[in-house]
């Protein structure tokens, strides 16, 4: 007999809280560990507060708790974002049922949240599929690898859990969401495109020192380990999204891997669209290249993280701007649209080196930029760096700032950045290159994009008043560019 009769898979992120890819991605790293542990209870809820307007509400979720007869509640909390929302929710959660959390952020915050969320009875630290198994499975606690769990007034830590093969690792059970995932803009579903992820690959073999990606927050290194080609093949056949990115950290560590992917998908006439993140190295293979084009491929997001020799050797990176130019020269002549990452307000770097990056990007020939502070994890490499620094500090969460740029001075930079590429002029060239030069949406899809085209601007402009920053959008991008 099983254990529990009602298992609830919860991922806390609200549509009123998320912001940015936080809209966009499947909480996949939870339904990977809930399609784990399905086969040990009597029934599975997996909820996406995103997804569930009504049940984002906590006095009804509460009730849907009570009243569907649930008995262990499992909880991903992955993020920085909401984290005091979130741990809020969690000291709702009704008495006399197991709370069970896991994810990057719990991992890291252990003692931390048993102290602030005293609801919280275990925490699955790193990987969860293996641990989840057993906890279902009623196992006695202090047997199970992976987990830390309250005894009396303490808390006692498990040894970690060996990392086990991807191949071992059941795929996403897709049946469990209770609705389809969209591409969209600012909470608007664009076009009826549905969306997708697919994890080929765990782990990565670089050492880009600002990266804890790799790292699980136990600072275990999570050596890098593929799928079978088989494998992802068969997934992106059972899926019916229209597009789907590979959530790999860098899909193209192996590009005769990857070359064989594309083949099969070329045979098997797969009508998809594909998104992958990608290192500039991905040039040295035109081959792929091309077969990529012809299997589907329309974007790629490339770390670039920055302009400056100086700072892509302190951050590791593996190569200099003369080879990143020189990479974009072979790139740009494949119809793929290209989003640069770029990392600013790293050690050392001056306010010039940082305002360069949309110069750089458009000289580049990117197409859109993601830009964002450095970040300082609990095991990066930086860390010490950082420290020994005079004049930089990393506060809790590890946000690094210095005496000369604080908080508000690097989102002034980053905002100035932003602007600074975003012209009115850029955003037609995005439009033209998806709609005539990659292909990425279909006429049908243009068509229907033209007509919510007003309703994505009324809701930018909301967001931006909500912010209280739309007189200074406006000045920037109508003004200061053009300047």
């Amino acid at each position: 007999m099983k254990k529990y009769k009602h298992a609830l898979f919860l991922n806390p992120y609200t549509e009123a809280q998320a912001n940015g890819t936080m809209k966009l991605f499947p909480p996949t790293g939870l339904e990977y560990v809930a399609t784990s542990a399905k086969p040990f209870v009597e029934k599975l809820t997996l909820l996406d507060l995103r997804m569930e307007e009504e049940l984002s509400n906590t006095d009804n979720l509460m009730n849907f708790i009570r009243l569907s007869g649930v008995d262990i509640i499992c909880v991903c909390v992955g993020w920085d974002r909401q984290y005091e929302e979130i741990c809020k929710l969690l000291n709702l959660m009704p008495e006399g049922i197991p709370l069970v959390v896991g994810g990057y952020k719990a991992t890291e915050k252990v003692e931390e949240l048993f102290a602030i969320c005293p609801r919280v009875s275990i925490v699955v630290r790193g990987e969860g599929e293996e641990s989840i198994k057993e906890i279902m499975q009623d196992r006695p606690l202090n047997s199970i690898l992976g987990i830390s769990f309250r005894q009396s007034n303490s808390f006692v830590h498990n040894s970690n859990r060996p990392l086990i093969d991807v191949n071992k690792i059941p795929v996403p059970d897709r049946s469990l969401r209770r609705k389809d995932y969209y591409l969209n803009l600012n909470g608007i579903n664009v076009a009826g495109i549905t969306f997708d992820s697919v994890l080929t690959a765990r782990g990565c073999p670089f050492n880009c020192k600002f990266c804890t990606f790799s790292l699980n927050p136990l600072g275990q290194k999570r050596a890098y380990s593929a799928r079978s080609v088989e494998s992802v093949i068969e997934e992106i056949a059972s899926l019916k999204a229209k597009v789907i990115i590979f959530s790999d950290d860098n899909l193209f560590v192996d590009p005769k891997r990857i070359e064989r992917i594309c083949d099969l998908i070329i045979e098997r006439k797969f009508k998809k669209r594909f998104i992958a993140q990608a290192r500039i190295e991905i040039a040295k293979s035109p081959t792929l290249l091309a077969k990529m084009v012809k299997a589907g491929f329309k974007t790629l997001l490339i770390g670039i993280e920055s302009p400056h020799d100086r700072i892509l050797a302190q951050l590791d990176k593996g190569f200099t701007q003369a080879k990143i130019r020189e990479a974009f020269k072979v790139l740009m002549k494949y119809p793929i649209f290209y989003s640069g990452y770029f990392i600013y307000g790293n050690i050392g770097e001056t306010k010039e080196e940082m305002l360069y990056i949309p110069k750089f990007a458009k000289e580049l020939g990117v197409d859109v930029i993601a830009c964002n502070k450095l970040r300082i994890e609990k095991f990066s490499p930086l860390r010490e760096v950082a420290e020994n620094t005079p004049g930089y500090h990393i506060t809790d969460r590890g946000e690094l700032y210095s005496d000369a740029f604080s908080h508000a001075d690097l989102k002034k930079i980053g905002r100035t950045i932003k602007f600074s590429f975003y012209t009115p002029g850029r955003f037609v060239k995005i439009l033209w290159k998806n709609i005539f030069i990659t292909r990425f949406f279909t006429f049908r899809e243009f068509v229907s994009f033209i007509f919510l085209a007003p309703r994505l601007l009324a809701s930018t402009i909301a967001r931006e008043i909500h912010r209280g920053r739309l007189k200074d959008s406006l000045k920037r991008t109508f003004i200061q560019n053009k300047a």
